[in-house]
Order: structure tokens, then C-alpha cells, then sequence
């Protein structure tokens, strides 16, 4: 079991770091929800003033459901379409809200959630679910958010395969 290093200041210098870390992490384990828990712990744990929430939402017929998260209590079920998390599901693409409260339909799962990032999960353009990840702070997600947790998706998937039932 390795222990995640963070030396760097910014947010580029960490995610550059964690990101061959996660993927040392989680190689030689074939488990999608095992290393789903441990890709959105490894995140809370590398921006724990920047990041309120991680988690996962698996796509399970017409919803996503919960997956692994660290964080708050959750909502447990997102008809697809719905909120952030349900909308950048159907339109499979990563969505940025800078502000929750200008978001029509958002979904209030944590009162003290201000911005939010949700980026889908594809493999072979079938939606397996979403990474969804909630700040206390407006504002707090950009494109560079965007591109590096793309990449723990990228990572996520080319491990696991996307599925639980490996």
C-alpha cells in the first residue's frame, strides 16, 4: 500500500504529482469500486481545503446511483437528466457550475456545496456513470480542473475497465 506524496503548492504541481501516484495506486487491482473509493479519497486528500465532496454516481438503468465518495452524506439516486450530476450524464460532457445557485434544477445533497464539477464516465461511448466533485467556495473549478480530473477518469477506466463485475 503506497502513502500519497504531496509536496506542491498549486493546484497544477499537486494534481502532476498525484496522478502517476493514482495510477500506481490503483494498477494490479481490477476492481471498479475499490478503486473508485480509493481515487476519490486520494483527491479529498490532495485538495482537502478545495474539494468538499468526491464521488461517484454509476449509471443503473434511468439513474445514477451512489458509488464510492468521501465527504457528506449523499443523495443516493439522480434520475438521468436531473442536476449537474444528471445533466452532464445525458449530454456526456463535463460541466462546470460555478455557482450551484444559479444552476437550474440543481440538486441541494450538501446545503453548504457553492460550485461543482461533474465529468462523465465513457467507455466506448456507453455511460458507466460520473465523477462528481462539490466545493464549499464559489468559483472553484476551471478547465484546468476539467483536463486533470479527465485524466483520473482516463486512469480510473484504463485500470478497471469500468465495471464492478471484473
Amino acid at each position: 500500500m503506497e502513502t500519497i506524496r504531496i509536496r506542491g503548492s498549486d493546484k497544477k504541481e499537486i494534481y502532476e504529482e498525484i496522478l502517476p501516484q493514482l495510477k500506481g495506486l490503483l494498477e494490479g487491482e481490477r476492481d471498479f469500486v475499490a478503486n473508485m473509493a480509493n481515487a476519490s479519497s486520494v483527491l479529498r486528500v490532495a485538495f482537502p481545503e478545495r474539494f468538499s465532496w468526491v464521488g461517484f454516481y454509476l449509471t443503473r438503468g434511468n439513474e445514477l446511483v451512489l458509488g464510492p465518495f468521501q465527504g457528506k452524506p449523499a443523495c443516493v439516486r439522480i434520475a438521468l437528466g436531473n442536476g449537474v450530476c444528471g445533466t452532464a450524464a445525458v449530454q456526456r460532457r463535463a460541466i462546470i457550475v460555478p455557482d450551484v445557485e444559479q444552476f437550474p434544477g440543481h440538486i441541494a445533497c450538501d446545503p453548504d456545496s457553492r460550485s461543482e464539477i461533474v465529468v462523465p464516465m465513457l467507455r466506448d461511448n456507453e455511460l458507466i456513470g460520473v465523477l462528481d466533485v462539490d466545493s464549499n467556495r464559489l468559483n472553484e473549478f476551471d478547465e484546468m480542473d476539467k483536463q486533470y480530473l479527465q485524466q483520473v477518469v482516463d486512469i480510473l477506466l484504463g485500470v478497471s475497465g469500468g465495471t464492478s463485475r471484473n
